[in-house]
């Protein structure tokens, strides 16, 4: 099976996530660091749309960032919201993990297990 992590090296929750998947048998996993790398908005739609979230719910809203580009507004649409995403992706909130079995925010990082 494989197993996609878009992951964030300085996140205590996303190395622990990965540690499942890599310790997983039978899981190929590859690995995204998004901040290097990150998704356009149309692929974290879809990440969003798979994993049964918005993207609101996908925002990391404590990041400081968040706050100052108004983006914990109630009216903020999803577009702006991952219009953001995408120019700063330290507002993604991680892990995100795909794999065949649906997509996951893995927070707390057990719920890994449910995809693999």
């Amino acid at each position: 099976m494989q197993a996609i992590i878009y992951h964030n090296p300085r996140c205590g929750t996303s190395r622990k996530t990965l540690e499942i998947l890599e310790k997983a048998p039978g899981v190929a996993v590859r690995v995204i660091e998004y901040l290097k790398h990150p998704p356009t908005s149309e692929r974290l739609a879809e990440l969003y749309e798979r994993a049964g979230m918005t993207p609101r719910e996908g925002l990391r809203a404590k990041e400081p960032l968040a706050r100052e580009k108004g983006l914990t507004d109630p009216n903020v649409t999803d577009d702006e919201i991952l219009a953001a995403m995408v120019e700063h992706p330290i507002l993604i909130n991680r892990p995100i993990v795909e794999t065949k079995k649906g997509v996951r925010l893995c927070r707390p990082q057990d719920l890994v297990k449910e995809l693999i």
